[in-house]
């Protein structure tokens, strides 16, 4: 069993990896062998979290600051990468923004046209950056972390939910694409998970229990709950799995 979920020689950068499903996914992918980038905006946290990788996992990790939001930043993404590890087999699209709550009616445009560019162009871009060395070798694993909120409509964070829907065809058109040359195009939608980016839906007693309370499992998700499928995807485990959005969410949507 070990060997399916092998990741040692790999690989792997993952955005949004200072905190949440993001830094779960890297300390998770680490312990499985592979070389992870810990890359989000600001570069203090990402060091703090290489730090205490490699104090695991001695020369696992590297940081390596981007904003999504910057093509010339994620290009140095990957050419940091390259230069410290030689190639990229891994990418996680877990980074993603969500600057607006309320109806459709009331967004103003700049909070939707962010919300689209950060959400679905930006992987867009990171994933056909790597994607030729990937091709090369015919092996590679690409996973977005899209939300259950992509598959039902949303009073509250519709553009949001938008963006979520449209990763997850992302992953279908590009596995259309890519997958003849061995590289698997996967969605993870999760439902609400106790993280930083969700923290105002469940950050107090009274909302956790009502949140929890819709899922048969009778609890919110935490980070883990969903890095152990980026593992999972991105191992040989994974090796027959591609354009594909798993749904982890307690049940809330069964």
């Amino acid at each position: 069993m070990g060997q399916l979920f092998d990741l040692t020689g790999k690989v792997a950068i993952i955005t949004g990896s200072s905190r949440g499903i993001g830094k779960a996914t890297a300390e998770r992918m680490a312990e499985h062998g592979a070389k992870v980038v810990i890359s989000s905006r600001k570069a203090g946290p990402c060091e703090e979290v290489r730090d205490a990788i490699n104090a695991k996992h001695p020369g696992a990790a590297i940081a390596v600051p981007a904003n999504i939001s910057s093509k010339d930043d994620l290009q140095k993404l990957v050419d940091e990468t390259r230069k410290a590890f030689g190639k990229v087999d891994i990418v996680v699209c877990n980074a993603a923004s969500n600057p607006f709550y309320g109806p459709m009616s009331e967004i103003g445009d700049d909070a939707f046209r962010k919300i689209l560019e950060n959400n679905i162009i930006a992987n867009n871009w990171l994933i056909n950056m790597v994607a030729p060395e990937m091709r090369e070798r015919k092996d590679g694993a690409v996973v977005i972390i899209s939300s259950i909120a992509g598959l039902r409509g949303n009073s509250v964070i519709g553009a949001y939910a938008i963006s979520k829907a449209a990763d997850m065809q992302l992953a279908r058109n590009l596995a259309q694409e890519l997958s003849p040359d061995n590289i698997r195009v996967n969605c993870i939608a999760p439902g609400l998970v106790k993280t930083d980016f969700a923290k105002a839906l469940w950050d107090t007693p009274a909302g956790e229990a009502r949140a929890s309370s819709g899922t048969p499992l009778r609890r919110l998700g935490e980070p883990d709950d969903i890095a152990g499928a980026a593992v999972f995807l991105a191992s040989k485990a994974g090796s027959w799995m591609t354009g594909q959005t798993i749904v982890i969410d307690g049940g809330s949507t069964s």
